[in-house]
């Protein structure tokens, strides 16, 4: 097998067949992980993780992410960002690369693991040489998320348990599922999918299992077996508000630097604009909620390393390992999120028909009685705020799935999908949701993609509004 300069020799040769590819660091070497132990993730070690997918023009598209255990070493998350760097130099460095930190996953990284990720205490070198995935004590692990799972150990005690969330507990020789008053309903659902998992893998399929609803106890037997496991039943305090995600959202002052050989140069950032960006250099733009890595394409594989290891580094100092989000992208690679924080971006191939066909519109005007000079030629007046989330469901026979950034860009016609725009705007959160339908989608899908849109609508915090459904045609909206 050929080599690459700088290049682990475990990533050469990867990314031809759709799926998953995970390495564990191992010192400063990755060890590949069998797909049997996908989805298991020790807290003590840090991770290199593939998903390769076939797009329908036959191409592949890749993402990849290094996730951090909470117990990890510090020189293992420096060896991760470096090992991600060199597997996207094996891919063509045309990969998205995003850093997950235990407990704070993106819901693009938890969907590649059906039905959840399963944080395990301890390091996978000591590990290792288990065979199975045997429950050997009684396992608390409380479930939340409205859309994937988010999976977290917590104290097998009853002061663990609150009305906001689900919890399971997994003993030798039943599963109990708790579910909090104030739950929703489909977080309840994936509780029940992991525990069905848990049976199958850490009990054989040999496993009983209860279900008890938070204050339902008369003539439950499982109520009275689940209570018995914390030394007799006793209320559950009242939950306590989430300072994190109680109040609105807030906009951050943007921060740009340019690394100068790991050291960080502040730039003016009044208006971002896409000719500050050299293609021989890599820079850092903080926006708060999430940070971003921009590589120049013409930087050496040893320069990227530096800037993924300043980025760390900054991440730390900043005491951020655990807020928002981190991305890291090469230039032609830009993912949506990142060309918005910019005021004038090149426009892509869509944005360029669109204006093409403004005398056609203008035509369209004058016939009906309007004078073409009431077409403005400038961009129209903003009515909400530019500096939001966007995200985007793909709905395909009743399934949902979320899309990663970079698919953003390239919508279907034979394909329908959820939008949902957030932001924050006078103190307060707001919610956008549309329907969006490819004019050669197939009624099932259409009629699935509303009935779904209102659900999802209720399960988020804030002021939701469900918008008039859009056909392919309708580019210009989302120009």
């Amino acid at each position: 097998m050929s080599t690459m300069k700088g290049v682990d020799d475990e990533f050469l040769g990867v990314g031809d067949k759709p799926g998953l590819d995970i390495w564990c660091i191992m010192g400063t070497n990755v060890v590949p992980i069998a797909k049997s132990f996908h989805g298991k993730f020790y807290t003590g070690n840090c991770y290199i993780i593939l998903h390769t997918a076939e797009v329908k023009s036959g191409t592949r598209r890749h993402n990849v992410h290094y996730w951090i255990g909470e117990e990890a070493k510090e020189e293992d998350c420096l060896m991760a960002s470096d090992k991600a760097v060199e597997l996207d130099a094996a891919l063509g460095s045309h990969a998205i690369q995003y850093r997950e930190t235990q407990g704070e996953e993106s819901d693009k990284f938890l969907s590649y693991f059906k039905p959840c990720i399963i944080p395990v205490q301890g390091s996978f070198s000591s590990h290792w040489r288990r065979s199975g995935d045997e429950c050997d004590g009684t396992t608390m692990f409380r479930c939340e998320g409205e859309h994937v799972a988010r999976l977290r150990e917590v104290p097998f005690s009853r002061s663990s348990l609150d009305h906001k969330a689900a919890f399971i507990v997994d003993t030798p020789s039943k599963i109990f599922l708790f579910s909090g008053c104030h739950s929703c309903i489909q977080t309840r659902a994936m509780a029940l999918d992991v525990i069905k998992h848990l049976r199958e893998n850490r009990h054989c399929g040999r496993c009983e299992i209860g279900i008890i609803e938070d204050g339902k106890l008369a003539g439950d037997s499982d109520a009275g077996e689940f209570w018995n496991l914390f030394g007799g039943y006793a209320p559950i305090p009242r939950d306590v508000p989430d300072a994190a995600n109680g109040g609105p959202m807030t906009t951050s002052p943007k921060k740009l630097f340019w690394i100068n050989k790991r050291i960080l140069v502040p730039m003016e950032t009044h208006v971002l604009e896409r000719e500050m960006l050299k293609s021989d250099r890599s820079y850092i733009l903080d926006c708060g909620a999430e940070i971003f890595l921009w590589i120049g394409m013409t930087t050496l594989v040893s320069e990227k390393k530096t800037s993924a290891t300043a980025l760390e580094e900054y991440v730390h100092l900043q005491d951020r390992s655990s807020i928002g989000r981190t991305v890291i992208m090469t230039e032609g690679h830009e993912i949506v999120d990142f060309k918005l924080h910019f005021q004038h971006w090149p426009k892509n191939v869509v944005q360029k028909l669109y204006e093409a066909g403004r005398e056609k519109v203008a035509a369209i005007f004058k016939h009906q009685g309007y004078d073409v000079a009431e077409i403005p030629d400038d961009k129209p007046r903003q009515l909400i705020s530019s500096n939001g989330c966007l995200k985007v469901w793909l709905v395909d026979r009743g399934c949902v799935t979320l899309l990663c950034t970079e698919e953003l860009e390239q919508l279907y016609n034979g394909d329908c999908y959820i939008i949902q725009y957030s932001y924050a705007e006078d103190g307060k959160d707001y919610h956008l949701f549309l329907a969006w339908f490819g004019q050669d989608s197939v009624q099932e899908d259409r009629v699935a993609t509303v009935s779904l849109m209102p659900s999802m609508a209720d399960s988020v915090k804030g002021r939701a509004v469900v918008g008039k459904c859009l056909r392919a045609e309708n580019q210009s909206c989302f120009s």
